[in-house]
């Protein structure tokens, strides 16, 4: 059987990045690959839902948690209202998706609407009581599930750790190359799918 890493290895290193540096990007992405799969499937919050006994879907339980609005995750207006556009556009859906989930939150008693207390033409959503108790319940089992996973790392490990994490979370995003290095090896590898002859 064919090691296509190695294959892989060999073409990297004639752009300029290390066996090192290939092996390290090969075992990241198997990692990222693992935790995609886990991450696609909610595992978490499927068992989040399950163990508290809750007759939602995670799409509910997404625009739940917008409407919430935990700092951790949308600090950039703490005190802000949330209308439907903001729900669609934090979770990156169409309006009228957000339209419909939040018409099944009201109907099921967790949302409500409100008029804004910035401009009353304005409906904007608010959690009821149960709305509040079902995601503080959620998200405190999340941070059981987090806490007590992290519990067994130091404090030097976590100060370490998650700035780079955060550094790395960007790297899909750093689609520019200013330096212009990588741009030859991409034309040759679109050209080798429109020619087979510049192929392997």
């Amino acid at each position: 059987m064919p090691d296509h890493d190695e294959d892989l290895k060999r073409e990297l290193a004639q752009a300029g990045i290390g066996e090192d540096l290939s092996r390290s990007a090969l075992e990241l992405d198997a990692i990222m690959q693992h935790w995609r799969r886990k991450v696609v499937k909610r595992e978490l919050g499927q068992r989040a839902l399950a163990d508290l006994g809750l007759d939602l879907d995670l799409p509910l339980l997404d625009v739940l948690t917008v409407i919430w609005t935990p700092a951790n995750e949308f600090g950039d207006v703490p005190d802000g209202e949330t209308m439907v556009s903001t729900v669609a556009t934090r979770l990156g859906i169409d309006p009228s998706r957000s339209s419909r989930l939040t018409s099944e939150l009201i109907r099921l008693g967790l949302v409500r609407r409100a008029v804004s207390q910035e401009d009353a033409r304005r409906a904007v959503l608010e959690l009821t009581d149960e709305g509040n108790r079902v995601i503080r319940a959620v998200r405190h089992y999340k941070f059981l599930i987090l806490g007590s996973f992290l519990k067994d790392w130091s404090d030097e490990e976590l100060e370490v750790f998650i700035p780079l994490l955060e550094r790395f979370s960007e790297w899909s995003e750093a689609s520019e190359d200013p330096t212009g290095r990588i741009a030859a090896e991409i034309s040759r590898l679109r050209e080798s799918l429109t020619d087979p002859e510049t192929g392997e």
